[in-house]
């Protein structure tokens, strides 16, 4: 046995009261917001390194968020209509708060001298590029964290953009795994 390995160093612990899970689809905010805190706790304890976490809307018909009517994936799809438009924005603005208050954690979190936000890269975006359409092409993507530049809004050729990948394999190699393609990508992507 190694112990010199990840897996055999002590971990951080922290204060931190019992989760409880949150089964009530409508609660999709407060669902995302437990999963944030969850993640937050495993990444300063350093019970993990990487974390993944999807956020699946397709089957709330009713969230519980003053001023929406209807679920995500049909205000989505019916984003032409001024007011599913308003409806769409109260929900979206009400994920940001959430991934705010994870990004706000991790920076006061403090992790070997930086902040965990600073040791840390979150990727967050969209599987699709316009969900009316159910398009997979420029899809909205947003890096914190992790030392990159960062304040900036990169556009790209929108007839013509790097793979997704590409941006996988920038973060791979910034993880320092040796790396050169990901599954459809050309390279790394360029600016970052």
């Amino acid at each position: 046995m190694c112990t010199g390995r990840w897996e055999h160093k002590p971990k951080v612990e922290v204060a931190a009261k019992q989760p409880v899970d949150i089964t009530d689809p409508a609660e999709l905010i407060q669902q995302s917001r437990l999963m944030y805190e969850l993640a937050r706790l495993a990444l300063e304890t350093d019970s993990t390194r990487l974390v993944t976490i999807m956020i699946d809307q397709a089957n709330n018909n009713k969230l519980n968020v003053d001023g929406v009517m209807a679920g995500t994936h049909s205000l989505t799809h019916q984003s032409g209509s001024p007011d599913k438009r308003a409806q769409l924005k109260l929900v979206e603005e009400a994920q940001f708060r959430e991934l705010a208050t994870l990004l706000g954690g991790m920076k006061q979190t403090g992790d070997a001298g930086r902040t965990l936000l600073d040791r840390t890269m979150v990727l967050y975006g969209s599987q699709l590029g316009n969900a009316g359409l159910h398009t997979n092409t420029n899809m909205p993507m947003l890096l914190f964290g992790g030392g990159w530049k960062h304040g900036r809004h990169l556009a790209f050729d929108q007839k013509n953009n790097y793979p997704l990948c590409n941006l996988y394999v920038s973060m791979l190699q910034r993880m320092g795994i040796e790396t050169d393609q990901f599954a459809s990508s050309t390279g790394t992507m360029q600016g970052l």
